[in-house]
């Protein structure tokens, strides 16, 4: 059974940083994308970043690029999000997605068909 774990979040100061755990069990992370999205209040889900099975390919949304940086070890079958120079616009309940693709990733929700269950990151001083 695929099942994801978020970890990681937590209340930290604006300028601070996070790191994000995706831990994937019941699959190997070798064949998976995985996508890192969140969610704020009264907002919609929106995708924030993304790695390939390969992890040759890697994507950003806008305004996170040169802030945050996904990685994965395929030994740990975990995929983690480094968070660096939090705002508080990044305050939302972040989740992992995954996928079984050949290669590439998406930022697109319905592109993913397995979730993990969300972890709160709150930016704020």
């Amino acid at each position: 059974q695929v099942q994801l774990v978020e970890s990681g979040g937590g209340l930290v100061q604006p300028g601070g940083s996070l790191r994000l755990s995706c831990a994937a069990s019941g699959f190997t992370l070798d064949s998976y994308s995985i996508g890192w999205f969140r969610q704020a209040p009264g907002k919609e889900r929106e995708g924030v970043s993304c790695i390939s099975a390969s992890a040759r390919v890697a994507t950003y949304k806008e305004s996170v690029k040169g802030r945050f940086t996904i990685s994965k070890d395929n030994a740990k079958n975990t995929v983690y999000l480094q968070m660096n120079s939090l705002k508080p616009e990044d305050t939302a309940v972040y989740y992992c997605a995954t996928v079984q693709t050949r290669d590439g990733c998406s930022l697109l929700g319905n592109s993913y068909d397995s979730w993990g269950q969300g972890t709160q990151v709150t930016v704020s001083s």
